[in-house]
């Protein structure tokens, strides 16, 4: 079992009063990602409302701020303890028998054309088994053909632009991959949290997003930009796109600096410190009967 400790720190400048606030930043908590300890302190004394998701498990945070400055800091330690299966074993499955909740990553989303990329999709990896191996190819194809590079993107950054440019962030790969999932039948959706074991040398810790796809019974995590360690996410929110994830939400004249994020493995609770690796096993931190 993997323990991560962590913390977030963001600041911001709030030229008027009433400014609401929607954050997404509290870790989720799912059959295998298990909330320790959290805490979070605010410099501005808010009332606040916390609403989780029945669903996705995502919380959603909502402050009313008021004018001058607000730093809100959450702190928590978070056990993951991944459902693992063997990739072999996992197929994909037919759209008549996907449970209701899963159908509306089928969809095309703001970010994620996937009626766009029909022809392109089959053309490209139709040909291969329908499970989990096929969905890796998916993954690597886009690494392979997308180069990791630091603002190479903005908001308005869709799957398309990313295939056309062949550049981007975590969000874009993520946004590609998923968009050829859905081209092709098979549900995904977008994640974002926090990673640890990223290689130092793309910057600071930051905001990641990743990918989560249905297979089998479950959704599964996969890394679309290659630059991180599955087993060391650490999930706060899904939804259809970046646009269903953002961590924050701004209503009203803000000014935002760049976030604090710090995160370390810790002695779990048999005392053993258990690092994030690569593993070749399919992994999850949800269980079957968690999008009944």
């Amino acid at each position: 079992m993997v323990r991560l400790q962590f913390s977030i720190e963001l600041a911001y400048d709030i030229d008027a009063p009433g400014c609401d606030f929607i954050f997404s930043i509290h870790a989720a908590q799912t059959a295998h990602q298990r909330v320790v300890s959290e805490s979070l302190q605010l410099s501005q004394p808010l009332q606040q409302s916390l609403y989780t998701d029945p669903v996705t498990h995502t919380r959603y945070l909502r402050l009313l701020a008021m004018q001058g400055p607000l730093t809100v800091r959450y702190d928590a330690t978070v056990d993951l303890d991944h459902y693992q299966a063997q990739p072999e074993q996992i197929g994909e499955v037919a759209v008549a028998d996907l449970p209701g909740s899963v159908l509306p990553y089928l969809y095309p989303s703001r970010y994620c054309q996937s009626d766009r990329l029909l022809r392109f999709a089959f053309n490209e990896f139709g040909h291969l088994w329908h499970g989990y191996s096929r969905v890796q190819a998916i993954r690597d194809w886009v690494i392979n053909r997308v180069k990791f590079r630091s603002n190479s993107s903005d908001v308005n950054t869709s799957a398309i632009d990313t295939l056309v440019e062949g550049t981007g962030v975590c969000r874009d790969f993520a946004h590609l991959m998923i968009a050829l999932c859905r081209a092709l039948n098979i549900p995904a959706r977008f994640a974002t949290g926090i990673d640890y074991g990223a290689d130092p040398a793309l910057g600071p810790t930051d905001f990641h997003a990743y990918v989560e796809v249905f297979l089998g019974d479950r959704w599964y995590i996969f890394d679309a930009s290659g630059v991180a360690i599955p087993m060391g996410f650490v999930r706060f929110g899904t939804g259809r796109d970046a646009a269903d994830s953002a961590f924050a939400t701004l209503f009203g004249g803000v000014r935002g600096s760049a976030p604090v994020i710090q995160i370390q493995p810790i002695a779990n609770a048999q005392g053993i410190v258990v690092m994030p690796q690569h593993v070749p096993f399919a992994l999850s931190t949800d269980s079957q009967q968690a999008w009944q």
